[in-house]
């Protein structure tokens, strides 16, 4: 894999578990060192009571990306080497653990009793829930920042929020699990 081109930063990479930027699963292609943003001030702005679990490690990342086939968003990426998700209000998987985000979009990619119901899940990398069944989500393709609520009794795919930071103040924000509907 040594001179692929890294995705998040655009530059010559020579390590391993990395995809071109072609490979992106999402996100704003931008440096993760260039991302001020600190999701745990961000979160807790919004919910005081958000719980954060321990970051996650750069090796798990990489191992995630490699199974997805892609990498992650970098405001994503970044969020994870913070807290390895955030759990809100109700307990809900405002953002879930890597290896969760792993499991699911790997699931939905690949269970046919899932294709026979739904439309096709990828162009979506899901990150989150209502604890109700629904889903959120970046879009893959086209690649672009918004969130999506993937809602599942109706199959309907809608925009929830401009970007990640969006999405954590609004789903975390006063108004419960349906703050979407």
């Amino acid at each position: 894999m040594s001179g692929q081109v890294d995705g998040a930063s655009g530059r010559q990479w020579s390590g391993s578990g990395r995809f071109a930027a072609s490979d992106s699963c999402s996100g704003s292609g931008r440096p993760l060192g260039s991302l001020r943003t600190v999701w745990r001030e961000a979160a807790l702005e919004v919910f005081k009571e958000a719980t954060f679990r321990s970051p996650v490690q750069v090796a798990a990342l990489a191992d995630a990306e490699g199974r997805l086939g892609c990498q992650l968003p970098a405001e994503l990426r970044q969020l994870l080497m913070e807290s390895n998700g955030i759990i809100g209000r109700s307990t809900v998987g405002t953002v879930w653990p890597v290896e969760k985000i792993v499991e699911q979009n790997l699931l939905f990619r690949s269970d046919s009793s899932l294709a026979e119901l739904y439309m096709p899940f990828g162009a979506l990398l899901f990150f989150g829930d209502n604890g109700g069944g629904d889903q959120f989500a970046f879009v893959r393709t086209p690649q672009r920042p918004d969130i999506f609520v993937w809602e599942h009794e109706t199959d309907s795919r809608r925009w929830v929020a401009g970007d990640l930071r969006d999405y954590l103040g609004r789903s975390l924000a006063k108004g419960g699990d349906d703050w979407y509907q």
